[in-house]
């Protein structure tokens, strides 16, 4: 691998990390809203969260390249902040990363928050503890295989995610040229072999993001 291979894979591990560890505290507070309200929109939300899977690639880049671009409110409010441009920067790629991944962290999580039951809530309560307390003490225990699942999931689409990336992020070498770029142009100048080579690669680290994630549930049980 030459070092602008290395640059790639160290900038793709650092967004799925990234965008990882800010998806988690997103999933736990939507998640668990989503597992307990009755709320009348609330298949309205769903349904909102599940379009970044449901829509080609290209269309979810578009909208948000369109979306946070310097004239729109969110790229001069980056901008007055002192982030400069966001989009084709490293921090447009996250925030189109974060939102990307967000059906695939919090349907986990909505499902470890539905598998606590309300009984367990109104045990909690009945013991004495405060709302505050039985969600650190019950809830979030048992509903954290479903926040680690999305976690894990949300880490492993990003090191793979190609079109939103490169919609956003435009492919900068050392700053928005992920791993998955890299095979694209390894493709693109007919280099076969180096794009094979990185293909095995970045299936290689989801292989293990994903078999530990069974490894540390199966100890669990």
């Amino acid at each position: 691998m030459i070092a602008a291979d290395w640059t790639a894979l160290r900038l793709s591990l650092l967004l799925a990390g990234a965008a990882a560890a800010l998806l988690l505290p997103i999933a736990v507070l939507l998640g668990r809203w989503l597992a307990i309200t009755n709320w009348r929109g609330k298949p309205v939300v769903e349904a909102a969260l599940l379009l970044p899977l449901l829509l080609p690639p290209t269309v979810v880049g578009l909208a948000l390249l369109v979306g946070m671009g310097p004239g729109t409110l969110v790229g001069r409010a980056w901008a007055a902040l002192g982030g400069g441009q966001l989009v084709f920067s490293f921090a447009g790629i996250l925030v189109a990363s974060v939102l990307v991944n967000l059906p695939l962290a919090v349907q986990p999580a909505v499902q470890g928050f539905r598998s606590v039951g309300d009984d367990l809530r109104s045990a909690a309560a009945s013991c004495g503890l405060s709302p505050l307390r039985a969600f650190w003490r019950v809830e979030l225990p048992l509903a954290w295989p479903g926040l680690a699942t999305g976690a894990v999931l949300a880490f492993a689409h990003t090191l793979g995610e190609f079109g939103v990336v490169l919609m956003v992020g435009g492919g900068i070498p050392g700053e928005t040229a992920t791993l998955s770029l890299a095979i694209y142009d390894r493709v693109q100048a007919f280099d076969l072999e180096g794009a094979v080579r990185l293909a095995l690669l970045l299936a290689s680290v989801s292989l293990i993001a994903v078999t530990l994630l069974f490894l540390l549930g199966r100890k669990r049980d």
